[in-house]
């Protein structure tokens, strides 16, 4: 091969593997956020390229010495921001074998097996979410689904296909005017809740997007979205496609599908849903409530890299009506074309996309599956949400503290009291870089975000975590300037423990250093 030979692939394969397992094993120990600055690396990197090979073993170390200190370190389980991108070691596995096959499978003749295992796994994971059968390949009608990259790639679909539909049939029903006339009036609905890539979707398709108010829980509720629509259509505009939320970004918040849904399918309207986090707790029944209304959408997006342990990207979205997508961005060319195209089970995924080309994604989601099977993946889930509770536990039992919502794995909290406390307190913690949580507001208050992430979050990280906060709280009050000594050295002792298992079975030191740990306590506790 160009660059090295298939001896030197071995070792360098099994380098990196054995890299990221120690980094995944061990990942704990180091502080989730860099402690770099811009432009760092332009500092460490040449400014062009040299112009002889170097060799796997050197690069190796230069990853470790200029990539890995700039990285913030998603798979901790001490990150408690955004939302969560959880792997797992299957699918990193897979995604190495879909790395290393190559295949660019936008269409059936491309490889068979790309096609077909995708139209497989998506009737799984419908099956699996309690989907409405109109949406699975495997149901009744023309239902079908699709692996994206994103959200933000499935949303923008979803925009493009309804504008196209909208206006094939809007120049029938006014030929008196152009078809740049009808675009021009083409409007758009989500919530001020949802995420910034329904905003950025109008933009891309050259639709104006109105940002409707929420109530008072973040919802989007029927009567502020038809008052909307009906005040556009009295002025003129042709309205054309819904975005529904499951799951808000800020506060995970679910737009009120009952209520959207039978409007919009009165009034010609696509109605989409963007559950990109919260569609995975579609997979407990307990959970199943928060889909009413859905069997009135036209399409719907969850993304796998979120919480359903597959590797990011990997996004499952569903259409109603198939056709409906094909129709808006087919595009034939004598090169793409093949005798067994149109079949229901070799789906062309080219017309169903942005782009031509596309990764063998569901290979790894076909291998996540089965390591994991159904029921481990509902405990993980309900687990995390456990995770979620032990927290929202702690912030109650400090009065210093309120609780503004919490919805599956995320809790949103602040200090009571000005929004000043808690930007700071959030501050302060940011700067530590021991955990990274992101802010919100509700209800006009500034709010902390907790979420579960990382690849394999434990109870005792959530004891981590609030140990953090409130030791960062008593020093923002002035409550106790020990303590966070004490976190400090109280971390560095237990890491020693856990790290050197021999020193409890050897070493005449540990009763000395638990003796000085409980005095340093006990002085704490009594300087309180």
């Amino acid at each position: 091969m160009a660059n090295m030979d298939i001896n030197e692939f071995r070792e360098f394969g099994r380098a990196a593997i054995d890299f990221v397992a120690d980094y995944l094993e061990n990942i704990r120990d180091r502080d989730v956020l860099p402690s770099v600055e811009p432009g760092y690396l332009h500092d460490l990197l040449p400014g062009r390229l040299q112009n002889e090979p170097e060799d796997w073993k050197t690069i190796m170390e230069d990853f470790k010495r200029c990539i890995l200190p700039g990285l913030t370190h998603w798979q901790s389980p001490h990150f408690h921001a955004f939302y969560p991108s959880q792997t797992s070691y299957s699918s990193i596995v897979g995604e190495t074998l879909a790395a290393g096959l190559g295949v660019v499978g936008f269409s059936w003749i491309c490889s068979p097996v790309c096609t077909e295992l995708e139209v497989i796994m998506m009737n799984w994971l419908g099956q699996l979410l309690n989907l409405p059968k109109t949406f699975l390949n495997c149901g009744e009608g023309n239902g079908g689904g699709i692996i994206q990259g994103s959200a933000s790639e499935s949303i923008l679909v979803a925009v493009l296909a309804a504008r196209e539909q909208a206006v094939r049939r809007l120049t029938v029903e006014y030929p008196e005017l152009t078809e740049a006339e009808i675009r021009g009036r083409l409007v758009a609905y989500t919530s001020d809740q949802s995420n910034s890539a329904v905003e950025k979707s109008g933009i891309l398709g050259a639709i104006k997007m109105r940002l409707l108010p929420a109530d008072d829980t973040a919802v989007l509720r029927g009567s502020t979205f038809i008052r909307a629509v009906e005040e556009d259509v009295a002025n003129g505009l042709f309205p054309v496609v819904c975005v529904a939320t499951l799951g808000t970004t800020g506060t995970c918040a679910y737009d009120n599908l009952a209520e959207i849904g039978p409007y919009c399918n009165e009034h010609n309207i696509w109605l989409h849903i963007d559950a990109a986090y919260a569609g995975a707790a579609l997979c407990l029944p307990e959970y199943g409530h928060i889909m009413k209304g859905a069997e009135l959408a036209d399409s719907l997006n969850f993304n796998l890299h979120k919480w359903m342990f597959v590797n990011f990207d990997c996004c499952a979205m569903w259409f109603k009506d198939a056709g409906s997508v094909t129709k808006s961005f087919s595009v034939d060319r004598i090169y793409l074309q093949h005798q067994f195209q149109g079949h229901s089970k070799a789906p062309d995924y080219r017309h169903w996309q942005i782009q031509l080309g596309r990764r063998f994604r569901s290979l790894k989601v076909w291998i996540t599956l089965r390591t994991m099977g159904a029921e481990k993946i509902r405990n993980l889930i309900r687990f995390h949400i456990q995770l979620a509770n032990r927290f929202e536990e702690y912030v109650r039992t400090d009065d210093r503290f309120e609780v503004l919502c919490s919805t599956l794995a995320l809790v949103c909290f602040r200090l009571k009291g000005d929004d000043a406390l808690s930007k700071q307190l959030l501050e302060n913690i940011t700067k530590r870089k021991k955990v990274f949580m992101i802010p919100a507001t509700y209800q006009g208050k500034f709010i902390i975000r907790f979420m579960i992430c990382g690849i394999d979050p434990q109870m005792h990280d959530i004891e981590y975590a609030w140990d953090e906060v409130r030791s960062q709280t008593d020093l923002l009050f002035g409550v106790d300037q020990n303590r966070n000594e004490l976190a400090d050295r109280k971390e560095a002792i237990l890491q020693k423990l856990e790290h050197e298992p021999k020193l409890y079975e050897k070493s005449t030191d540990i009763g000395k250093i638990t003796e000085s740990l409980a005095g340093v306590i006990l002085s704490s506790e009594k300087a309180k």
